[in-house]
């Protein structure tokens, strides 16, 4: 049986890889997806836990956030391409959309 604390490494270094992606890139498809990374990594110490613990309702909880995480998703791709077709970019310092 593998320990816990190998998937909360696992989870630490994904959603500090999510961070960085987050803070340091400029495409808001990378940023994007960052986001889902850090979800994910959220997850899979949820899952962790609930293994660890014998609990059902960690379980159910990340259901629930990744039925959350597909629906954001659906919403923020279909916003992005909407962002791309007005301003002809996905550079997040050149899109501002309170100005026009």
């Amino acid at each position: 049986m593998v320990p816990i604390s190998y998937y909360l490494v696992l989870s630490a270094v994904l959603f500090a890889l999510g961070v960085l992606g987050f803070l340091l890139k400029r495409n808001i498809i990378t940023l994007f997806m960052s986001i889902e990374l850090m979800l994910n990594a959220v997850n899979l110490s949820f899952v962790a836990f609930a293994t660890q613990w014998q609990a059902l309702s960690g379980h159910v909880f990340v259901f629930f956030v990744m039925v959350v995480a597909a629906a954001e998703a659906a919403v923020g791709l279909a916003i992005i391409l909407a962002v791309f077709r007005t301003r002809q970019t996905l550079n997040v310092d050149q899109v501002n959309l309170l100005k026009l």
